[in-house]
C-alpha cells in the first residue's frame, strides 16, 4: 500500500515547521488578526501555541489554511 498523498500539500509537513514558518512571515500580532485565537493573542509563544492546536482541531485548521494561503503568495 502505498502512502504517499500527492494531492495533500500538508502531507509531510509537521505542525512545529508550521508555525516557525508563520512566525518568521507575521508578528503575533498578524496572526492574532488573521486566525482570531487567544493563543496568538495572550503571552504567545510556539510552545503554547502548539499545544493549544494539537488539541483543537478548529484552530489547527484555520492555521493550516493561513499557512497554505501564505506559501501560494
Amino acid at each position: 500500500m502505498d502512502n504517499e498523498q500527492p494531492n495533500n500539500p500538508l502531507h509531510g509537513v509537521k505542525l512545529m515547521d508550521i508555525l516557525e514558518y508563520l512566525t518568521q512571515k507575521y508578528t503575533w500580532e498578524e496572526l492574532a488578526n488573521q486566525v482570531n485565537i487567544n493563543c496568538f493573542k495572550s503571552n504567545p509563544s510556539v510552545k503554547s501555541s502548539l499545544i493549544f492546536l494539537r488539541k483543537t482541531p478548529w484552530a489547527r485548521e484555520k492555521v493550516e489554511r493561513l499557512y497554505l494561503h501564505s506559501i501560494r503568495d
